[in-house]
């Protein structure tokens, strides 16, 4: 596939999605939004991780105000555009690594936090910005952000607009982990091959479970717990797994 706004190629089991517009930070256009779901709904059956990051020195800064879109009928652009994109980041096929290589504000942030990994340069921030031009967390920030931090964190960070710096955030719980620098490509990297070289199914069942959980009481979670479960021993991963502590070797997932 090839596109205009964002940078997209699978090799080996990885695919590495980059937003590339730089001049404006990643900005998100109408025609970005569309790449980035065509692209993550488009991923080859045999790709069993997705990385996602920026160009240049930024992640997302979130919606672009110049494009049109910005000064369109905000709800339908929401309905329009975001929420297809959210859905193509939670539903993918393959477990989504957020290599966060500069800030991410705004629609940017939450898209970032809508991945099931974020793992971000420790020299970044993420940042709430919609009170800032007078408008309210979208792009599913009002939902993920109190689930990873709580309402009296997510509240102040929506209200304040302050810069959460990474390493801040990773000690809140709101991303994976902050890196130097110096480390975060070789990290991000080896996290994405331990990724595609797992049981993929079993990793999907995992994300499916634990965003489900909030909604359900106890007794409905071990119920979906079961049914998953079961899914899993029925799998070949879950076979060749076994077949692998109890010859002492390193397994060969397939995904399936």
């Amino acid at each position: 596939m090839v596109f205009d706004t964002i940078t997209f190629s699978e090799k080996d089991g990885i695919a590495t999605l980059m937003l590339n517009r730089p001049q404006v930070m990643n900005a998100l256009s109408t025609q970005m939004r569309a790449e980035i779901t065509q692209a993550l709904n488009g991923i080859a059956t045999d790709t069993r991780c997705v990385v996602m990051t920026g160009a240049g020195a930024a992640f997302c800064s979130g919606q672009d105000l110049g494009d049109p879109s910005a000064a369109a009928d905000i709800e339908a652009t929401l309905r329009r555009e975001y929420e297809p994109m959210l859905r193509a980041v939670t539903h993918c096929r393959a477990p989504v690594i957020a290599a966060v290589n500069g800030v991410a504000a705004g629609a940017g942030a939450n898209l970032a936090l809508a991945a099931d990994v974020v793992m971000a340069i420790d020299s970044t921030y993420f940042v709430q910005a919609f009170t800032k031009i007078g408008l309210i967390p979208d792009a599913g920030g009002t939902w993920i952000v109190p689930r990873l931090i709580g309402n009296a964190r997510a509240m102040g960070a929506m209200l304040f607009a302050d810069k959460i710096p990474a390493r801040q955030a990773a000690d809140w719980g709101l991303i994976w982990e902050a890196l130097p620098e110096d480390e975060f490509v070789e990290t991000v990297q080896a996290r994405a091959r331990q990724l595609a070289d797992g049981p993929t199914s079993a990793y999907l069942a995992v994300r499916q479970a634990v965003r489900e959980s909030g909604a359900n009481d106890f007794a409905t979670q071990l119920e979906l717990e079961a049914k998953l479960q079961g899914e899993a021993g029925r799998s070949d991963d879950f076979r060749e797994g076994v077949q692998a502590f109890l010859q002492k070797r390193k397994p060969r997932f397939t995904g399936r």
